[in-house]
């Protein structure tokens, strides 16, 4: 068995098409136009290219998109009401900070801070606690793309046995929520495995989905998985420089090996990265509905 190719290009693709139908309905029916404000604190290199590519997607979507950049020293009090602005600015329906953040700017202050009917990126405590709850306005974005390839591709979620490597509040939990909820796209039975289980092998062995989120190069190897396990790599990992001196990247997971026993597996890179910004567009665009209908 040669496993299938998840391909997140394309997924990611299939769904910017609708959301383009989306918004010129919302222009259409409503006068409204989805909003997105990304800050971003400082230069960091890798931030300035992630905000770049969300703000092109929003602008090629038809969003009202605004890009403001703020000095590196800028102050947590001066953040916060720069927020607070944002949080009344009724163009604006999504607020994204970019992580990470100075040191001497308090991440779960900011995040906080952010009206949770703006919060496209799923992360306030309110937000949190809806998905927990079975009653989501927004799910956090990487978790939410996973969902979106397992469904499009045709995989079987409910009733399977869903194994989620990694505990962490971005994609570790927020997937197993989600997938274990009592909806359309879940019903699945979840294990969560982190650094301190005792036989992950084990556990992995037994998946019949299989998501891997550890943070660790090619941790996941061909003897621990079955035979038609489908696997979504969600990890991302420099292991050096191609002979053109670009960064060679690999997943958490052994994709060459585990390819020839996967039914289907995500590629690294092309998988899931692709569809963490759609997703977030999704968000923006389901915010702003949100807004016309309590208007």
């Amino acid at each position: 068995m040669v496993a299938k190719i998840i391909s997140g290009k394309e997924v990611a693709k299939q769904i910017r098409e609708e959301l383009k139908a989306e918004v010129e309905k919302l222009k259409e029916t409503h006068d409204v136009e989805p909003g997105l404000v990304t800050i971003l604190v400082g230069e960091n290199p890798a931030s300035v290219s992630y905000v770049t590519a969300k703000q092109k997607t929003a602008h090629e979507l038809g969003f009202h998109s605004v890009q403001d950049n703020q000095p590196e020293n800028m102050t947590e009090h001066d953040l916060l009401a720069l927020i607070e602005m944002y949080n009344k600015d009724p163009k604006i329906h999504g607020i994204l900070v970019q992580l990470p953040l100075p040191k001497h700017i308090n991440e779960n202050k900011v995040l906080y801070a952010i009206d949770p009917k703006k919060d496209v990126d799923g992360f306030h405590p309110v937000n949190v606690g809806k998905l927990m709850i079975g009653e989501p306005d927004y799910l956090p974005c990487t978790p939410a793309g996973i969902q979106q390839l397992l469904v499009r591709s045709g995989a079987q979620i409910e009733g399977a046995e869903v194994v989620v490597v990694g505990r962490s509040n971005i994609v570790g939990k927020p997937i197993a929520n989600i997938l274990l909820q009592k909806a359309e796209g879940a019903n699945a039975t979840v294990t969560i495995c982190h650094t301190r289980t005792k036989d992950m092998a084990f556990h992995t062995r037994r998946a019949d989905i299989l998501i891997v989120a550890a943070g660790r190069p090619k941790a996941i190897t061909a003897d621990m998985v079955k035979e038609g396990v489908v696997v979504i790599d969600v990890g991302v990992n420099r292991i050096g420089k191609t002979p053109e001196g670009k960064a060679k990247l690999c997943g958490d997971v052994d994709f060459e090996a585990v390819k020839e026993k996967a039914s289907m597996i995500t590629p690294v890179p092309g998988g899931v990265g692709p569809m963490t910004i759609t997703m977030l567009m999704m968000n923006t665009v389901r915010a702003a509905k949100l807004a016309a209908e309590a208007a």
